[in-house]
């Protein structure tokens, strides 16, 4: 081809663009007189600098994306666990109190009165302690005192824990000790109740402690195995697994006693209004006394109040006017 020819070939289409570019640039922000021109290379530098920046920029918004569904996502894994855990921790005490539901705690028992055979001993001894005939007989999977044995036989006697084969058995000697009270063994009194596990003893102490209120608001109540509190109200039954949502229930109920209260005495503004009274706002009588004629306390009474608005208006007014006139002349 032609030395011509190509010294006169027209530059590349990218490189075009690059120059105009350029030239555009020099027009709006000129160079200095004293600096040289930019070259070819010095223009592919920033055009590639302007790229890295871009993409670093790209790269930085997606990493921080990155952070917060990570973050995210192990906020949502931790909700899932706590619930789980919550889900399991529930499970593990239904599975106690079923593991439970068979065992009697007799409290009572002297030390030592079973014998070498603890079976045998409550076998013969509890029907004729309630006067009570089990038909079938009853039957024990095992049985033993709770604790250790204290040093000397003055020490409080241990309790008895015994698991029965039936659990009809269980529910017909508790409920009978519930009518009857304690029962009479000579001079002794031996007490029967059920075996929870510490959780469900805890929350079912903590339902205990709202009988009074509930007593005081006419409410009825019942509580149920394992710690399930009943209660009706006007007709309306709830159940409450919780004592703490019981008691934000209580907080909500309106007390007839203190409504009654209320609608007995007179209000206590009525009794001392006219203890911040002057003499010269209250009628007196012929004796300097103030008189009795309810048509005259009552204008009393209304003029009062109308001087106490008034009183209450002109102190809202030096309030607005203390307030709001500097912000006034300060936008002035």
């Amino acid at each position: 081809m032609p030395r011509g020819k190509t010294a006169g070939k027209a530059p590349c289409k990218p490189a075009r663009q690059l120059l105009f570019s350029e030239a555009l640039r020099q027009q709006k922000h000129p160079a200095p007189a004293d600096s040289p021109p930019p070259s070819h290379d010095t223009m592919s530098d920033n055009t590639q600098g302007a790229s890295m920046d871009r993409i670093l920029q790209e790269i930085s918004a997606v990493g921080r994306k990155l952070e917060v569904a990570a973050v995210e996502s192990q906020v949502v894994l931790q909700t899932d666990r706590d619930q789980e855990l919550l889900y399991l921790r529930s499970k593990l005490t239904d599975l106690e109190y079923r593991s439970r539901r068979n065992n009697i705690r007799f409290l009572g028992f002297p030390e030592g009165i079973e014998g070498t055979d603890i079976l045998s001993y409550l076998q013969d001894t509890l029907p004729k302690l309630a006067d009570i005939t089990f038909d079938p007989p009853l039957e024990f999977q095992r049985a033993h005192r709770l604790g250790l044995k204290g040093q000397n036989g003055q020490d409080r006697p241990r309790p008895i824990i015994a698991c029965f084969l039936r659990h009809g058995q269980v529910r017909q000697l508790l409920q009978l000790s519930r009518r009857q009270g304690p029962f009479r063994l000579g001079p002794l009194e031996i007490r029967l109740s059920a075996d929870f596990s510490k959780e469900t003893a805890d929350q079912r102490r903590a339902f205990l402690s709202f009988r009074p209120r509930l007593r005081h608001l006419d409410v009825k109540f019942g509580l149920f195995e394992p710690a399930r509190m009943w209660i009706t109200k006007n007709g309306e039954s709830q159940t409450f697994y919780d004592p703490e949502d019981l008691k934000s229930f209580l907080e909500g109920l309106h007390d007839p006693t203190q409504s009654m209260e209320s609608t007995t005495q007179p209000p206590q503004d009525t009794q001392n209004q006219t203890r911040g009274m002057g003499q010269s706002e209250i009628a007196m009588d012929t004796d300097g006394r103030p008189t009795t004629d309810p048509q005259t306390r009552g204008r009393d009474l209304e003029r009062l109040t109308k001087k106490k608005r008034i009183i209450l208006l002109c102190i809202y007014m030096a309030l607005y006017h203390y307030t709001c006139g500097p912000l006034r002349s300060s936008k002035s």
